[in-house]
């Protein structure tokens, strides 16, 4: 596997960092940015948008870090399914697309790792322990630095709830036209016409277009999951929403 993909709450400087450490020892690896905007420490959006993006890979290295817990006990894991590697804190970032993959093994992640790096922080594992593992796993040499374990931190993506005829779901991503994206399956929405959210009509539809410029609108999303919008313009404003992992009412109109 020579692509690895970088899926972190860093911002700029820090995944180039991460770059130039598996880039010096692995030279073949193909890196590919996912996202580094993860809003600090959401775990849940880390989840989320790595669950959306390792399936347009044929396979890879998948490193994921949005890591709360850096410099404690936590560990840092390296989990192969049936068609990628997932390299990750445990906390359940990697959970739910490792285990949509199919898990095969899972291995803790020796901090020792580090002395291919040269140092070892307790601020920036993203550096000394998961870009030396990447390139590793690239090299076919992780297997040095693990040993096998029987269980990780699992996650669930879509623990909303259904009453009648509310749900109380989580946004769990803003993109940057104001779309909230919740974790509400397209399956559970189907016979809805539409929502009402903090009592603004959020009508069903299947395109922007089936509403004025301005109005409000919900539609399933790339993510297949239920997205609050408003045509050219943004819902997270309206709605006064500003990060995700924020839950929300929708009561259900039919």
């Amino acid at each position: 596997m020579k692509i690895v993909t970088l899926l972190t709450d860093f911002g700029d400087f820090y995944p180039g960092v991460m770059k130039g450490v598996i880039l010096s020892l692995a030279p073949e690896a193909v890196i590919v940015d996912i996202y580094h905007n993860v809003e600090p420490q959401n775990v849940l959006q880390g989840a989320f948008l790595l669950y959306n993006s390792y399936r347009f890979f044929r396979n890879g290295v998948h490193v994921a870090v949005v890591d709360p817990g850096v410099g404690t006990e936590r560990r840092a894991i390296a989990v192969k399914t049936k068609n990628h590697v997932f390299i990750s804190p445990d906390n359940g970032i990697s959970y739910p697309a490792a285990s949509e993959d199919g898990i095969e093994g899972i291995y803790e992640v020796d901090v020792s790792i580090s002395e291919l790096v040269g140092e070892l922080s307790s601020t920036f594992h993203g550096r000394d322990v998961f870009a030396p593992a990447a390139a590793m796993a690239v090299r076919g040499e992780l297997s040095k630095y693990c040993k096998k374990i029987e269980d990780l931190k699992k996650f669930d993506l879509f623990d909303y709830e259904i009453k009648d005829d509310k749900i109380f779901c989580k946004v769990v991503f803003i993109d940057r036209f104001g779309n909230l994206v919740t974790n509400l399956r397209a399956e559970d929405v189907k016979d809805a016409r539409g929502f009402y959210v903090k009592g603004r009509e959020f009508p069903l539809v299947k395109a922007y277009a089936e509403v004025k410029l301005g109005e409000t609108l919900s539609i399933i999303g790339s993510f297949r999951t239920l997205e609050l919008s408003v045509r050219n313009g943004s819902a997270a404003e309206i709605l006064n929403i500003k990060r995700g992992d924020i839950e929300i009412e929708l009561e259900v109109i039919r």
